[in-house]
């Protein structure tokens, strides 16, 4: 039997008060806003549930990270549920560990470095862009187990779900198509947002970007 092929959900956090002035917000442990909540509430009660894009009975696991915009996302998307499902709290899924610039806009962040791209130059005393490329790879290369492990051998289920943060998630597109992190420049990846990836061609061999920006602001 040809099992149909199986997809990684990407979930951008609910916005946050940072999130909507443009903060660089890595290890600050913010809450969501009440806007937030109800962005996540409203994609929960269109994309979740039996029969739905996100059928829980498919869902292998949901790796979160643990920052508490992310776990509460989590939450809003699942509690309506009679079971959450299997999920675990991961630091491989936080966001890029800013460093010296946590907390600050990219306007200050040009004023001590004015060719300064977190795409070329990663964070001075956080996290370079080979530390971040080497962390997502290994995410990427435990997505793509269970998925062969699904598609191969029959074993879990079909999907797996990451709840995580923004830029953490356009260099996880970019990684997850084979192409340098840097290419994660040209994804935007809306607060509370849902990125569909998964493979052409009924391959494992095709990993492919399917949707971006699903369920964005639904309120």
């Amino acid at each position: 039997m040809s099992r149909p092929m199986p997809r990684l959900f990407v979930i951008r956090h609910g916005e946050t008060e940072w999130s909507i002035n443009g903060r660089h917000t890595g290890r600050t442990d913010i809450p969501l806003t009440a806007r937030g909540e109800e962005q996540v509430k409203g994609t929960a009660q269109v994309i979740v549930g039996d029969g739905l894009v996100v059928d829980p009975k498919n869902l292998c696991t949901v790796f979160v990270s643990p920052r508490q915009r992310a776990h509460k996302t989590f939450h809003l998307l699942f509690d309506h549920l009679p079971e959450l499902p299997h999920h675990v709290l991961s630091e491989e899924v936080r966001e890029w560990d800013y460093g010296d610039y946590e907390g600050l806009l990219s306007s200050e962040i040009k004023q001590k470095n004015f060719a300064w791209t977190i795409w070329n130059d990663g964070c001075p005393g956080g996290e370079s862009v080979a530390d971040m490329e080497a962390r997502v790879d290994t995410v990427v290369a435990k997505v793509r187990e269970y998925h062969r492990q699904y598609k191969e051998d029959g074993l879990n289920s079909r999907d797996v779900m990451i709840i995580a943060h923004g830029h953490f998630s356009r260099v996880l597109i970019s990684r997850w198509i084979n192409f340098p992190l840097r290419l994660g420049t040209h994804f935007n990846v809306e607060p509370g947002s849902v990125t569909v990836l998964s493979y052409n061609h009924n391959s494992l061999a095709e990993p492919a970007l399917n949707a971006l920006n699903l369920y964005a602001n639904v309120i």
